[in-house]
C-alpha cells in the first residue's frame, strides 16, 4: 500500500481497525486469566442450583400442616445426602442450602415459629414453595453464560468457578515494545544537563498500556543515529506493536522513518489532519504493527488515546474495540482557532466538560488535571456554555461493539 499523506481521523481509525488482528488464543487456569479476552463461548454444564434447596435455616413442612404442631426428629444440613421423605404431621428441621426432601411443599423459617411438644407450631398460613430455590433458577445447563470478545472481571471467574471449569481459552495480551528517539533525552532515573530533558512519553506510554492489559518492553532511550535506531528497532520486532516518539515532524533528522524504512515498514498514513499530532505515521513490519507518535508529551499523549488505544483493543480481541464518547455539556464558553480537528483536554464531572485552562503540544501538566478530551471538528471555533459536546474518556474505558462517531460539532 502506497503512503497517504495527511489523512482524516476517521480514516486513520478506519485503516488500524482494518489491519490490526487479535492475538492468538491460548489456555489458561481460572486462576490467572483476570483482565484477558474471552477466546470462546462458555456454555453452562450445571444447573445452579444443581437441586432443590433450603433459601433459610428453617423447617421442610406441608401446608396442610398450617397453624398445626408438627413433630420434627430430623435435620438436614447442606451437603448431606439425605433420602428423608415428609410426612403429614412431621417437619424436617432444614438447614440453609440443603437439599429439600421428597414431600416439602415450602420452608418456614426459624423465627416464625413456636416450641410444642416434640416440634414446633407453625404459622397459620403458609406458602406453596415459599423460601425453595428451584434447581436452575440462577442458571440452566445449556445456557450460554459469557461471550467470546469479553474481558474478563472478577465476577466472571464466579460464572466459570460455579460450573466447575478450570481451564478456558483467552486471547493473548498485546505485547508492545516501546521505545524513545533523541540524544536529548534521558530517562528519569538518570542525571540531566541545561540542555537535556527527562523523557515522559516512554514512562507514560509503559503505564497507559498497562492499563489497557498489555505486555510491555522498554526497549530503551534511541539516540539521534540510524545505527541506535535500526538496534532498537530489531530488538523491538518481537512485539505485536511498537510505540515510539520523537523523529517523525517535518523538519526533524530522517533518521526515525529511515530506520524503519531499512526493515521493510510499509506505511499506511504518515500524516493526521489533526491538532495537536499532525505527524503521527501507523505502518507494519511484517506481523509488527508500528505507530511513530510526535514527540510534544500533549500532542503524543492524546494521539495514543485515539490511535494506540484502538490498536490495542483491535490487538485484544474485546468485541467493544470501537472507543466511544459519552454526551456531556460545556460548563463555560471556549473559544478555540478552527480549521482543523483539534484535540482540547479537560476534566468531566459526571455531567459538564471543563476545558483544560492552558495547554500547549509540549506540556504535561494537563494531562495530570484531565480526565477526558474532545475532539472538536474543524469547522467548529466557539463552543458555549451548554452546547452539547462528545467526551472521551482516557481514565476509565468506554467501548462501543461499534464504529462511533467521536467528533463534537458546534450542536445548540
Amino acid at each position: 500500500m502506497g503512503r497517504k499523506m495527511a489523512v482524516k481521523v476517521e480514516e486513520a481509525l478506519d485503516i488500524i481497525y482494518k489491519l490490526t488482528k487479535t492475538t492468538t488464543p491460548i489456555l489458561l487456569p481460572i486462576e490467572k486469566v483476570l483482565g484477558y479476552v474471552l477466546a470462546e463461548d462458555i456454555v453452562a454444564t450445571y444447573n445452579l442450583p444443581p437441586y432443590d434447596n433450603s433459601a433459610m435455616d428453617g423447617y421442610a413442612v406441608k401446608l396442610e400442616d398450617s397453624g398445626k404442631c408438627v413433630k420434627v426428629k430430623h435435620t438436614i444440613f447442606a451437603g448431606d445426602n439425605s433420602h428423608e421423605v415428609l410426612a403429614c404431621g412431621y417437619g424436617i428441621k432444614i438447614m440453609t442450602g440443603a437439599r429439600i426432601p421428597e414431600g416439602c411443599e415450602c420452608i418456614v423459617p426459624v423465627e416464625d415459629t413456636q416450641e410444642c411438644e416434640d416440634g414446633v407450631v407453625l404459622p397459620q398460613k403458609l406458602k406453596l414453595k415459599n423460601h425453595i430455590r428451584d434447581c436452575g433458577e440462577d442458571i440452566k445447563s445449556g445456557e450460554q453464560l459469557l461471550t467470546k470478545g469479553q474481558r474478563l472481571h472478577a465476577h466472571h471467574i464466579t460464572i466459570l468457578a460455579s460450573q466447575g471449569i478450570s481451564h478456558i481459552k483467552v486471547h493473548k495480551k498485546p505485547r508492545v515494545a516501546l521505545f524513545g528517539s533523541g540524544s536529548e533525552l534521558k530517562m528519569h532515573f538518570e542525571n540531566v544537563t541545561e540542555y537535556q530533558l527527562y523523557n515522559t512519553n516512554t514512562p507514560t506510554f509503559m503505564a497507559r498500556c498497562e492499563e489497557l492489559g498489555c505486555e510491555v518492553e522498554f526497549i530503551g532511550t534511541a539516540q539521534d543515529s540510524l545505527e541506535s535506531l535500526k538496534e532498537h528497532i530489531q530488538n523491538a520486532l518481537g512485539a505485536d506493536l511498537i510505540v515510539t516518539s520523537g523523529g517523525v515532524s517535518v523538519g526533524d533528522a530522517d533518521y526515525t522513518k529511515e530506520a524503519f524504512k531499512s526493515f521493510g515498514d510499509e506505511i499506511f498514513f504518515d500524516k493526521i489532519e489533526i491538532k495537536p499530532g499532525k505527524p503521527t505515521t501507523f505502518g507494519r513490519i511484517g506481523d509488527t504493527l508500528v505507530l511513530n507518535l510526535p514527540g510534544n508529551p500533549l500532542a503524543a499523549a492524546l494521539n495514543f488515546e485515539l490511535f494506540g488505544r484502538s490498536i490495542i483493543l483491535g490487538l485484544s480481541g474485546e468485541d467493544t474495540k470501537y472507543i466511544n464518547s459519552i454526551s456531556a455539556k460545556m460548563k463555560e464558553d471556549y473559544k478555540l482557532k478552527a480549521g482543523r480537528r483539534t484535540l482540547v483536554p479537560g476534566w468531566f464531572d459526571g455531567k459538564y466538560f471543563m476545558a483544560c485552562e492552558k495547554f500547549a503540544p509540549g506540556m504535561v501538566n494537563p494531562l495530570s488535571i484531565s480526565n477526558s478530551f474532545i475532539m472538536v471538528d474543524e469547522s467548529v471555533g466557539f463552543l458555549a456554555c451548554g452546547n452539547e459536546v462528545k467526551v472521551i474518556p482516557t481514565r476509565f474505558d468506554f467501548n462501543s461493539h461499534k464504529q462511533v462517531n467521536l467528533i463534537t460539532k458546534d450542536i445548540c
